[in-house]
């Protein structure tokens, strides 16, 4: 229902496109070519932000998509974390860039800074939670952020990360919710306060999650280093920002950086070390004692594996099958892939974003020479330089 709410904006604002100027016609190229006044353009791309930040999940339209995932299955969020939120992404580059680039040019300050926003506390909120899918939904909140710190970003390299972002982290996301309901599927809960030690009984899932982890937190080497490190250059070339605006915006995404790796780590901690039997029946409300066979040997010695509570011993979960190893190698081999040769993904669109960027580039100098004190230059200063390759990324010029 959230999300199909949105979805009116985009309705709305399509048909003001189609039905704008003297022909109809919803072909974007041809949506290109007309000349819409700023204030349309600036309300359609408010229109259409609202409608793909939601499908982002940018703060504060973020509200369902914790929930979303804490009641899905693996496979629906497996779909949502790695290709439903994406859309939003996409929609941005190829709508409201494309599209509207004077409108662009004065929200981009806005992207920037809600893209702080998204980094920091969708970290902070999944360094909060004691539900697996729930930490793992606010850590894709967290990475969205840099989704928008790319497009705002007016540099080739920025825009090019961004997207990479987005193919990397729908890589991610889905492995990792995979892995998730692989442990639902053998401990039957999601609370990690009623897991641990986990990592003996399944070093086979331990390994997989270890690796999905470690691709999360950027671990140079996998996809999410690379594009979040080409997000982080293109903002720091970008020659149109001041450089306070620079420097403040690196500086508070740097603190999402640092707080990645502590929740992710601690999930590992809580899922997979310590031992089964520190977990007391006692202190989880959800097990059973009713078992005479568990009260004649003693309470205390007890081990609480999901609902259910048996002795340590006897509490046998199946690792890994054959199957769920080839899933997972499936996502992590494209993730190394990636990581290691980058423009094995960016020659797939780096023609068409520098293209893009390029359009926006232009509407920033026209707006520029005919108004420089416009919202945005508040943020911005210095020339337009040309855009130049970025070898690392595979971008062309």
């Amino acid at each position: 229902m959230y999300t199909a709410i949105a979805s009116i904006f985009i309705l709305v604002a399509g048909l003001a496109m189609a039905f704008s100027g003297d022909t109809v016609t919803f072909n974007i190229a041809e949506l290109q070519l007309k000349d819409f006044s700023l204030p349309m353009e600036l309300l359609l791309y408010a229109g259409l932000f609202i409608a793909f930040g939601v499908k982002l999940a940018v703060f504060p339209l973020h509200t369902w998509l914790a929930d979303t995932h804490g009641e899905a299955s693996a496979p629906v969020s497996m779909i949502l974390a790695g290709v439903l939120l994406k859309m939003g992404g996409y929609g941005l580059i190829r709508l409201n860039m494309e599209l509207l680039p004077q409108a662009h040019v004065y929200f981009a300050p806005v992207l920037a800074m809600l893209g702080v926003i998204n980094i920091i506390y969708g970290a902070f909120n999944s360094f909060a939670q004691t539900n697996m899918k729930r930490r793992l939904a606010y850590s894709s909140i967290s990475h969205m952020g840099f989704v928008l710190l790319g497009i705002a970003s007016y540099s080739d390299v920025g825009v090019s990360g961004a997207v990479l972002q987005m193919i990397s982290h729908g890589l991610i996301a889905a492995v990792l919710f995979f892995l998730a309901g692989v442990t639902y599927d053998r401990t039957h809960t999601m609370l990690m306060k009623e897991m641990g030690g986990l990592g003996q009984a399944m070093p086979k899932v331990f390994a997989l999650f270890t690796i999905a982890s470690m691709a999360s937190l950027a671990l140079p080497g996998m996809s999410g280093f690379v594009s979040e490190i080409a997000v982080f250059v293109g903002m720091a070339t970008s020659d149109l920002y001041s450089s306070a605006f620079r420097t403040g915006t690196i500086f508070l995404s740097a603190v999402g950086l640092i707080l990645t790796p502590i929740y992710l780590l601690s999930m590992l901690r809580q899922v997979f070390y310590g031992s089964s039997a520190e977990l007391m029946c006692d202190v989880v409300p959800s097990c059973d004692l009713s078992d005479a066979a568990l009260k004649t040997q003693g309470n205390e010695e007890a081990a609480c594996f999901g609902t259910n509570c048996v002795l340590p011993a006897n509490a046998v979960f199946e690792d890994a099958t054959p199957r769920e190893v080839f899933i997972a190698a499936c996502f992590l081999s494209l993730i190394v892939a990636i990581g290691c040769y980058p423009k094995l993904a960016t020659q797939l669109y780096d023609v068409k974003m520098v293209a893009v960027n390029a359009q926006v580039h232009d509407s920033y100098q026209q707006i520029a020479s005919a108004n420089p004190q416009i919202y945005a230059t508040r943020f911005l200063g210095g020339t337009i330089a040309k855009s130049e390759a970025a070898p690392v990324l595979g971008v062309v010029k």
